[in-house]
């Protein structure tokens, strides 16, 4: 092979690499939010599994040593995700796994002995 020929190789396997990192980056972000599946209802549910389904299932729109339509699904994921936590947080409810709401601040919270 020639001089530019290992040159094409050798940055194709680095931007194969770099795109492999991402989605598994993407893919433990997305399975972080599991412990608030309960609170989001269907929709989270669904757009969960679906991404990981998605992400690990062999057929893909681009073949797999191109991981970006994997990592588009799974940055959807999250971001779908976050909105609905952030949705049920302004709405008041609490959800699981997450630590107890602090007090309003008109209220005094007291200690006990």
């Amino acid at each position: 092979m020639s001089r530019q020929a290992w040159v094409l190789v050798v940055i194709a396997s680095i931007l194969a690499l770099a795109t492999l990192v991402g989605a598994v980056v993407l893919a433990v972000r997305v399975v972080r939010t599991r412990r608030l599946l309960t609170g989001l209802g269907a929709g989270g549910k669904v757009a969960f599994y679906g991404a990981l389904i998605y992400t690990i299932f062999p057929v893909d729109v681009l073949p797999d040593p191109i991981y970006l339509d994997d990592m588009g699904v799974l940055a959807a994921a999250l971001i779908y995700l976050t909105r609905l936590v952030h949705q049920r947080r302004a709405a008041g409810r609490q959800l699981p796994g997450q630590p107890d709401a602090p007090p309003d601040r008109g209220q005094v919270r007291r200690r006990v002995p």
